[in-house]
């Protein structure tokens, strides 16, 4: 069957037949998806909230490192089964069970498509001269076309976005250290714990927030893809884009101060220049924001759908249902950014954190199941059985999850909550950390006693090997 450009697959598994491509895809792709503005604004928070230069870049290192090898374990995922990444949690939580991951998973794509689409909207608003708001809609609508088109030019996107955002931020960058006086920044080291672990947890959460959907673009990999080469290409694109843009913003936010966070994206353009010049940097603005919306309203739609046909039994959705799922998160996201222009930056950090509170103890149990329990082995079928071997609920691992949400509340430090444990710890916020170790090891103990549902390999439809 000929190739077509639209994307026929959804949250079903990728027969042998249409798989296609190399490891080195992920690397192009999260490089583009990270060479962005929302990236910079990330790491300059890092110094906004009281951070120095020399030890918010090594936190935001460390942060990306250790953050980013945990999305790169879910993208490797991708290739052996040909799905995407919230279908296969149905083997942890249950073929219902894994609606209640998947309910904070479409809200954190709703989120994240939103405060991309404020600072795209700046960026269109300027490009097209009709104001932040005709900008918000206007992106919003490009993002939408685009990610019903699917898989193929998502990753085309990234392919030109990696090239022409990573020349765009090689010249800003001259231009920023014409400006600075790097031995005086470098030289005002002050170590603050608090201030150190913040600069972690905004990168870790960064990076961690992809692994819900990472996968799915990872699925279409050849089944013979090596794992490592996905790990590492996966990683080295997302951490190196990522510290890239916030090494960017942490230079910025300390030398610009007010004039940065009164309008971020007029501030990075200006460091460029006037005229075409800014017209450029607008468009590259647009473009780098373009591939993670794109990839944001890709994955909520598939979260939707997951959702969903876990109680329908749906396995194949019509180009009609794709469109109507992705014109819901689009239309959300986009009321959200127009409701929420005016404050981006103040709630930003506290909505980072506080969605690291939920995705942490998913992906230490996805990941301890996937590696540790099954082995890679799943009963493919079953994923879509409420009656199967994985049963409707997991209430095991249902009651694990929620552990590891209590596990960390007296560790989390945001605006609208901050628990007991936190001002002992001088104001750090671990709570991460916590909620990726707690329900790593109480899911280990307690699904290393029954592994009556482990295949003793992988079990696929019979329509999808080749």
């Amino acid at each position: 069957m000929a190739e077509t450009l639209v994307e026929r697959r959804s949250i079903d598994v990728v027969p042998d037949s249409e798989r296609h491509g190399t490891a080195f895809s992920q690397f192009t792709l999260w490089l583009g998806a990270n060479l962005q503005i929302t990236a910079v604004v990330t790491g300059a928070l890092a110094v906004v909230f009281g951070g120095d230069v020399v030890w918010s870049i090594i936190g935001l290192v460390l942060g990306n490192l250790l953050g980013g090898a945990v999305m790169a374990l879910h993208s490797a995922q991708g290739p052996k089964l040909g799905l995407p990444q919230m279908i296969q949690s149905r083997a942890q939580f249950g073929v219902r069970g894994a609606v209640v991951p998947l309910l904070l998973v479409v809200l954190m794509y709703v989120g994240f498509f939103a405060s991309g689409t404020v600072l795209a909207g700046q960026a269109v608003g300027q490009l097209t001269h009709t104001g932040d708001t005709s900008g918000i809609v206007i992106f919003a609508l490009v993002t939408g076309v685009m990610a019903a088109v699917g898989y193929r030019i998502i990753h085309a996107l990234g392919r030109v976005a990696s090239v022409i955002c990573a020349l765009a931020f090689v010249y800003l960058g001259i231009r920023l250290l014409d400006r600075v006086d790097v031995s005086a920044l470098l030289h005002n080291a002050h170590f603050s714990a608090p201030m150190f672990l913040l600069a972690i947890s905004l990168s870790a959460s960064w990076q961690l927030a992809f692994g819900p959907y990472v996968a799915d673009y990872s699925r279409y990999l050849p089944r013979s893809t090596s794992s490592k080469a996905t790990f590492w290409w996966t990683l080295s694109g997302s951490a190196l884009g990522s510290q890239w843009s916030m090494t960017f913003g942490v230079l910025v936010a300390a030398t610009a101060g007010e004039k940065f966070l009164a309008n971020q994206v007029s501030y990075v353009v200006g460091l460029g220049g006037a005229g075409i010049i800014a017209s450029f940097l607008y468009f590259v603005i647009a473009l780098g924001k373009l591939t993670i919306n794109v990839l944001n309203t890709y994955g909520g739609f598939m979260s939707m759908v997951t959702s969903v046909s876990g109680f329908r039994g749906q396995k194949v959705l019509s180009q009609r249902g794709r469109a109507a799922y992705i014109a819901l998160i689009m239309i959300a996201g986009t009321v959200v950014a127009l409701l929420g222009k005016d404050s981006f930056l103040s709630s930003f950090k506290d909505f980072l954190l506080f969605l690291l509170t939920f995705f942490t103890p998913w992906s230490a149990i996805n990941l301890v199941d996937y590696y540790l329990i099954s082995r890679e082995r799943y009963d493919i079928p079953a994923l879509s059985d409420p009656n199967g071997r994985y049963g409707t609920w997991r209430w095991d691992a249902l009651g694990v999850y929620a552990l590891g949400l209590v596990a960390q509340l007296p560790f989390l430090s945001t605006a609208f909550y901050t628990g007991p444990l936190v001002a002992p710890l001088g104001g750090a916020d671990i709570s991460w950390i916590v909620g990726l170790v707690v329900p790593a090891v109480l899911y280990w103990l307690v699904a290393r006693r029954n592994k009556a549902h482990i295949p003793d390999q992988t079990i696929l439809p019979e329509t999808v090997a080749s």
